[in-house]
């Protein structure tokens, strides 16, 4: 069995979770989110907590077992304390300025790039060089800070661009002259 899906999911005080066929809905102090799973895996509730289970031993079966369980721990957990990833930008004349909601991305190019945040996600900026992307939605957090990402990977040779706060980025040698 598998040993991610078979732990169960524990519900703090102040989440409420709604299981409708293959849609669950969990409400907590931070937001809503919902998620549908695959109508084969069950999801049932016992006093405070939540418990995936699986039909049967086959291979699909085992191998949606533990996804289901993680996307609905994530979304416990999201709506109880937000999930962030932080962003560096490193590099001459490279910088990030919030102008209302959006994100104005100086990075280089003959134009600036404007990035508008899609619902539910908040764009901080800890200084000129620092962006942080928060929200209740795991894989809606980790989707917009690549696609910010995105915009200027670091590049091998002098390291400039947007990376992951603590993302270390090996740096190739060069042209030698003779």
């Amino acid at each position: 069995m598998s040993r991610v899906g078979k732990k169960p999911i524990p519900i703090p005080s102040g989440v409420k979770v709604e299981i409708e066929d293959n849609l669950i809905m969990v409400t907590g102090p931070k937001g809503k989110l919902t998620q549908r799973i695959h109508p084969s895996m069950i999801v049932e509730t016992y006093q405070d907590e939540l418990v995936v289970k699986r039909p049967s031993d086959d291979k699909f079966h085992r191998s949606l077992h533990g996804l289901t369980r993680s996307l609905v721990a994530n979304m416990v957990t999201g709506v109880i304390t937000e999930y962030w990833k932080s962003l560096e930008i490193q590099g001459i004349g490279y910088k990030a300025e919030l102008k209302g909601k959006k994100l104005n991305l100086s990075l280089g190019f003959s134009h600036p790039i404007l990035f508008s945040p899609p619902e539910g996600i908040k764009i901080e900026l800890d200084g000129p060089n620092k962006i942080k992307v928060s929200g209740v939605d795991k894989q809606l957090v980790g989707l917009v800070a690549a696609k910010i990402r995105s915009f200027r990977p670091p590049e091998p040779y002098k390291g400039k661009g947007i990376r992951y706060e603590g993302e270390m980025v090996r740096k190739k040698a060069g042209k030698t002259a003779t």
